[in-house]
């Protein structure tokens, strides 16, 4: 067994954000049990379908080792190069640090932390939500209005090339590049890139790319040097984005994977470095990952987050559930429930469309026709995300005494915590009975969401290969 990774000294993937994650190493869980409860046509479980969920990860087990004979080449083997990124980064970064690609990213980061106090995220959106999803979830819901000293001297980060849209570009120009302003030598009006290509067809980043190196090579400090200075390339072997990283000089450059699809990316360079530049613990992001590829390889159906995941959703769709929705109720995973919309779509093609994945929020009104109003609720599959402790203190419901008659109602909740009060809410006045299973958290931080970011992608690897 390989050592267990010790993290350097203010290291910047350590806990650097305003909120300090807690220690412990939770596992999450997955509960379909309403799901086979609710008197769909499914009810019969996992149990039946349990030798081809066995058979489906073996085929992945066998996949993965013709992945890394033929370095991401085999055909059979595309698409399933992510599932033991996580292990070999930590494996390599606790046998031999200086010479890991961990170690790298983690220099980079410091690097570009120490020069900058924004950082744009150009690249498809795959990459772009993942990296959002981590982001969103584990940093100060509001880190980028917080001024540098209160971030931990960590940049802002800002996403962008994922679509054409005019007016999106326009606004983070106005940001970095205002027109008529010349921008100054203070760290405060730095900023820099790190453009993702992943070898796929969409032009939009690339066009961004142009854009945004424009903006950065001129004014007071513009020029080759600067270019070279504060882009980071992060490319697939076959992407066009690598001769132009080349060409630039660019200081540092990272490769994807060969055969990993963009929304795959989370656990390369393309999730780590801006995740790492930013002050979370890109360390514990990775032990969450390796965590679930354990409980995937080892534990059986029915104890196995991945392939219960994985059996759900299929039996759902072969009973003619026709809709999806992965309930996200705090906003900070809502750019969670995009990134597996995005998963779905690029992994299960034509099928991920029949199924209609949404993330967001179910709202149930009797009589209604809207399926996500309640009408049709029968027809839809519901993961709630459920997330157990807060990482802050708890809110209470204060008193407040200008309110001497309970004008608003609610002083007989005064005292009451935040997560008291979402916990009822969750309870039993949630809407009408539906096919709803959970995911459970223990609570919302880097381990938690790397072992949920897993899961899903390993669960639509094996749920394409059960439609075989």
């Amino acid at each position: 067994m390989a050592p267990s990774p010790r993290r350097p000294e203010s290291a910047p993937g350590a806990s650097l954000s305003v909120i300090r994650p807690q220690p412990p190493r939770d596992p999450i869980g997955y509960a379909p049990a309403r799901v086979f409860a609710s008197g769909t046509s499914f009810a019969g479980g996992l149990v039946a379908l349990s030798a081809r969920l066995d058979g489906a990860r073996a085929d992945m087990a066998a996949a993965g080792d013709a992945c890394r004979r033929s370095d991401g080449a085999e055909p059979a083997a595309r698409g399933i190069a992510f599932i033991d990124l996580p292990d070999r980064l930590l494996d390599a970064y606790g046998r031999d640090r200086p010479s890991s690609e961990l170690f790298a990213i983690l220099q980079v980061a410091r690097r570009i932390r120490d020069a900058v106090d924004r950082v744009i995220l150009l690249g498809e959106a795959g990459c772009v939500l993942g990296t959002r999803s981590l982001f969103e979830s584990c940093c100060h819901p509001f880190h980028n209005e917080l001024p540098r000293g209160e971030r931990g001297g960590r940049p802002r980060l800002s996403f962008e090339g994922f679509s054409i849209d005019n007016d999106s570009a326009q606004g983070l120009l106005d940001l970095v590049a205002p027109a008529g302003r010349p921008r100054g030598a203070d760290l405060l009006d730095r900023w820099g890139l790190i453009v993702v290509g992943a070898g796929g067809a969409n032009r939009a980043p690339a066009l961004a790319t142009r854009l945004f190196l424009a903006a950065l090579g001129t004014g007071p400090e513009g020029g080759p040097q600067r270019l070279a200075d504060l882009v980071v390339p992060i490319t697939a072997p076959d992407d066009r984005l690598a001769e132009l990283a080349r060409a630039l000089g660019c200081a540092d450059a990272f490769t994807i994977p060969a055969g990993l699809d963009a929304a795959f990316s989370p656990f390369t360079a393309a999730g780590l470095l801006p995740a790492a530049i930013v002050g979370m613990d890109v360390v514990r992001f990775l032990e969450g990952a390796a965590a679930m590829n354990r409980r995937f390889r080892e534990a059986p159906v029915g104890a196995n987050p991945v392939l219960d995941h994985a059996g759900t959703s299929h039996l759902a769709a072969e009973a003619g559930v026709g809709l999806r929705v992965l309930s996200t109720p705090s906003s900070r995973l809502e750019s969670l429930g995009a990134w597996y919309v995005r998963l779905l779509a690029e992994s299960l093609g034509v099928a991920a469309r029949v199924a209609s994945p949404l993330a967001g929020s179910v709202v149930a009104a009797p009589g209604s026709d809207d399926p996500q109003a309640g009408g049709g609720l029968r027809d839809v599959l519901v993961t709630h995300v459920v997330a157990g402790e807060p990482r802050r203190d708890r809110l209470a419901v204060p008193a407040v005494e200008a309110c001497g008659r309970d004008e608003d109602g609610l002083d007989a909740l005064v005292g009451t915590t935040w997560p008291e009060l979402q916990a009822a809410a969750e309870g039993p006045g949630r809407p009408p009975p539906v096919p709803a299973a959970e995911i459970v958290l223990p609570r919302i931080d880097e381990h938690a969401i790397g072992q949920v970011m897993q899961m899903l992608m390993l669960s639509t690897v094996v749920e394409g290969r059960l439609r075989l």
